[in-house]
């Protein structure tokens, strides 16, 4: 299913970017982070959404864009050299965009060393291991406590370290920028990570600071009424083995 975006912005900027950038999309918190993007710096886009759930990800037309059989990617038909560009990887394509457009991505090397150290650490640990204790929390058909424990304190710890940045510093990297809206979806389900906000007062902050924006909350909300409850996905067996238990065949 395709969907359509295109933000209210001047006639001055819809001139630089006539093409709309195509967005393949699940509603998870990977897909929020681009969605986000697009949406703060008011790029029109096309939405592809990409239903995990029905093995949308392995399809030869998508995985020509994402070989990892992942979203989201994006295909920017104006990218650079006036040529199309299609783009994997959550963090490539933020840090794409906001090359692209100058925008929540600093140009000065000290500041975007700042931004770069956020959004790797949101990459490489807060969304792989939220993403384990989701999965070991309510999706794994057999509770392993051990998993379980060892997930959800970790997710724990990773909540204080950014808990400890927050403390003198409004956003991950002082002003808002890409760090930030890689990191909030992974924080919004909270709750599902055994976590409470009122244990960590400056992520708490920062939370509410970004749910308060109008672009997160649209990024956030494209694609809800796809959403499926944990209960439906763990009784549903194909799209359960589409998920979590793929091979290299």
């Amino acid at each position: 299913m395709v969907e359509s975006r295109r933000p209210t912005i001047s006639a001055k900027s819809r001139a630089k970017s006539e093409k709309p950038i195509e967005l393949y999309y699940w509603p998870t918190p990977n897909g929020w982070k681009i969605a986000i993007m697009l949406e703060e710096c008011k790029l029109p886009y096309v939405v592809r959404y990409v239903d995990l759930t029905r093995g949308d990800q392995f399809k030869p037309s998508f995985l020509k864009t994402s070989p990892n059989n992942r979203m989201p990617a994006i295909v920017d038909p104006d990218g650079p050299g006036a040529r199309p560009i299609s783009i994997f990887e959550s963090g490539a394509i933020l840090q794409y965009l906001g090359n692209k457009t100058g925008k929540f991505y600093p140009k000065r090397m000290r500041e975007r060393v700042e931004v770069d150290q956020w959004l790797f650490w949101q990459m490489a640990n807060l969304g792989p291991v939220c993403g384990q204790a989701h999965h070991f929390r309510h999706y794994a058909r057999e509770k392993i406590d051990y998993a379980i424990a060892r997930f959800t304190n970790e997710t724990n710890r990773l909540y204080g370290v950014m808990n400890g940045r927050l403390k003198d510093r409004e956003f991950l990297a002082g002003r808002y920028s890409i760090a930030d809206m890689a990191c909030i979806g992974w924080v919004k389900p909270h709750k599902r990570q055994g976590q409470s906000l009122d244990e960590f007062p400056h992520v708490k902050r920062w939370f509410e600071t970004m749910m308060a924006r109008p672009a997160v909350r649209r990024g956030i909300a494209l694609g809800k009424e796809k959403h499926r409850s944990i209960e439906d996905m763990v009784k549903d067996a194909k799209a359960f083995d589409l998920l979590f238990t793929q091979t290299a065949r």
